[in-house]
């Protein structure tokens, strides 16, 4: 291959060859792991196991949350792993719920239920098409827009407390479209929602710090599915929270910051 082939200097007589580019194992091994979970969640909702594919959804958030810290960690960072990533995130956070929704609830609806469908996924590819694009001009303390694994955790822990609770889907068509239409429109808002990226986890916190997470913990295992809806549905609200006192207050409500490549957005967004 003319990759490998060895490149002399006349002048120095050196031989030098070119590196093999290769693909980080690592972190790309959480990001498959991640994608199979929405891929099993899929499969599980053809099979009417609706528990089980909501229960694929919140595995794939939580591996998916870990690819990240574990390549800056292991500096295993690279183009490739981001690309990966935003394919694997539009497979369990885009068409997965927006399957499992429809499976679900939203096909007694006829043409109303592939249409909220099918909202929640091309919206979801925006989303994850947008944040690719703006990475390096949105302030990192914020997203723009619902972020999509919470916009999978609206729609896939609707269902599964619903689940739980022995509701059938036909008898919520109307209302998991309404939630699909919400999460689905929501993340390509350009409403703040804060992205915890400025917590520093090596940073020593109080002792009191450590007893509130135990209380979260203990609270959680009480009726998870009640407790997990019931933050994700804080969560999607608080971005308008967010937008309404900084109307309110007269500050600027995007969060496109001023980048020498690309335009100044930010009378665009308020």
């Amino acid at each position: 291959m003319h990759e490998d082939r060895p490149e002399s200097t006349p002048q120095q007589g050196i031989v030098l060859r070119k590196r093999r580019k290769g693909i980080y194992i690592l972190p790309n091994l959480f990001t498959l792991a991640a994608l199979f979970g929405g891929f099993y969640a899929v499969v599980m909702a053809m099979n009417q196991r609706f528990d089980l594919a909501a229960g694929g959804v919140f595995v794939a958030m939580v591996l998916d949350s870990l690819d990240g810290r574990v390549a800056r960690m292991t500096n295993t960072q690279s183009a490739f792993g981001e690309q990966m990533d935003s394919l694997s995130d539009m497979v369990s956070f885009g068409a997965a719920p927006a399957l499992i929704s429809y499976e679900w609830a939203l096909r007694p609806l006829g043409r109303w239920g592939w249409i909220a469908a099918f909202v929640y996924c091309a919206c979801a590819a925006l989303r994850l098409a947008r944040f690719n694009v703006n990475t390096g001009v949105v302030d990192k303390r914020y997203f723009q827009g619902l972020p999509s694994p919470a916009a999978a955790a609206l729609v896939t822990g609707f269902i599964w407390l619903m689940n739980d609770m022995g509701l059938k889907g036909y008898d919520n068509s109307w209302i998991m479209f309404c939630v699909a239409l919400y999460a689905g429109l929501t993340m390509v808002t350009n409403v703040p929602f804060y992205s915890f990226k400025d917590v520093q986890m090596k940073k020593s916190v109080p002792f009191a710090v450590i007893v509130l997470i135990a209380l979260i913990i203990a609270v959680i295992n009480i009726h998870p599915q009640i407790v997990l809806f019931a933050i994700f549905v804080i969560y999607g609200v608080s971005g308008y929270a967010v937008y309404g006192w900084r109307r309110f207050k007269g500050q600027q409500t995007s969060v496109i910051s001023t980048s020498t490549d690309e335009p100044d957005e930010r009378g665009l967004h308020r």
